[in-house]
């Protein structure tokens, strides 16, 4: 409340009523908008991004798409979504990798995997690295609302074939795997793009380094591996799904 002051220079409690004017409300369509959840969509093939944001729309605000890993993580940070829906297989930086910052930097904001790949070894690394839900491609839409569902109410969401899948695992193999060669966050980036075929100068462009810091990063790649050439390298980063086949 504001008060009036007099030209004699006293004090009235009359309220200014200009003050007390409501805001403008918003329109309707925008007030709704505000309030759903709020999704960003990553997967680099058009069609599947145009056909989620289609049926996730009239639920949820799509406020954002992008096709590459790299992308993700530039955009994902400002805009803060409550979800995150995407891809393994994407160039540049692969979704499993971009997630799995993501969620250190926005532990809230709920990963939903939605990809070709039906490893479940892929799946469970997924899920034991911070997603909520892993579904595929080939699953019905009706799943992937389901998977959001889930995850917004703070639960999981595995499509049946994968939990099949990962039953199936755990009773052959009841211990997890364990790496022999861990790689680096950085070795892991130059991996996935030179195994994508760029030469080591577009790689250097990519993440900002030198060719010969490049080749460093290769060598001790290779070192840690035990591969002595180019296509034992490729060989590991396709079966290990740094890249799809």
């Amino acid at each position: 409340m504001s008060f009036v002051t007099h030209q004699t220079g006293s004090l009235s409690l009359t309220p200014n009523l200009e003050t007390l004017r409501p805001a403008p409300r918003l329109p309707f369509r925008k007030r709704a908008e505000m309030q759903k959840p709020t999704v960003l969509i990553a997967d680099d093939h058009t069609m599947i991004v145009e056909a989620f944001r289609k049926l996730l729309e009239p639920q949820y605000q799509v406020v954002a798409t992008v096709a590459d890993g790299r992308a993700l993580l530039d955009v994902a940070p400002r805009l803060r979504p409550d979800v995150i829906v995407v891809d393994i297989g994407m160039p540049l930086l692969n979704g499993l990798a971009a997630g799995q910052r993501l969620k250190q930097l926005m532990p809230r904001t709920k990963l939903i995997y939605v990809t070709m790949n039906q490893d479940a070894d892929v799946a469970s690394e997924a899920l034991h690295t911070g997603a909520s839900a892993y579904l595929l491609k080939s699953s019905a839409a009706s799943e992937l609302l389901q998977g959001i569902h889930e995850a917004l109410k703070g639960g999981s969401y595995v499509t049946p074939q994968i939990k099949r899948a990962l039953m199936e695992s755990f009773i052959r193999s009841p211990h997890p795997k364990v790496k022999a060669k861990k790689l680096t966050a950085r070795q892991m980036e130059v991996l996935q793009l030179l195994a994508e075929g760029r030469l080591m100068k577009e790689v250097g462009t990519v993440l900002g380094l030198t060719p010969r810091t490049v080749a460093f990063h290769k060598y001790r790649i290779m070192e840690a591996l035990g591969v002595k050439t180019n296509a034992e390298l490729i060989q590991f980063a396709v079966k290990n799904h740094f890249v799809d086949t």
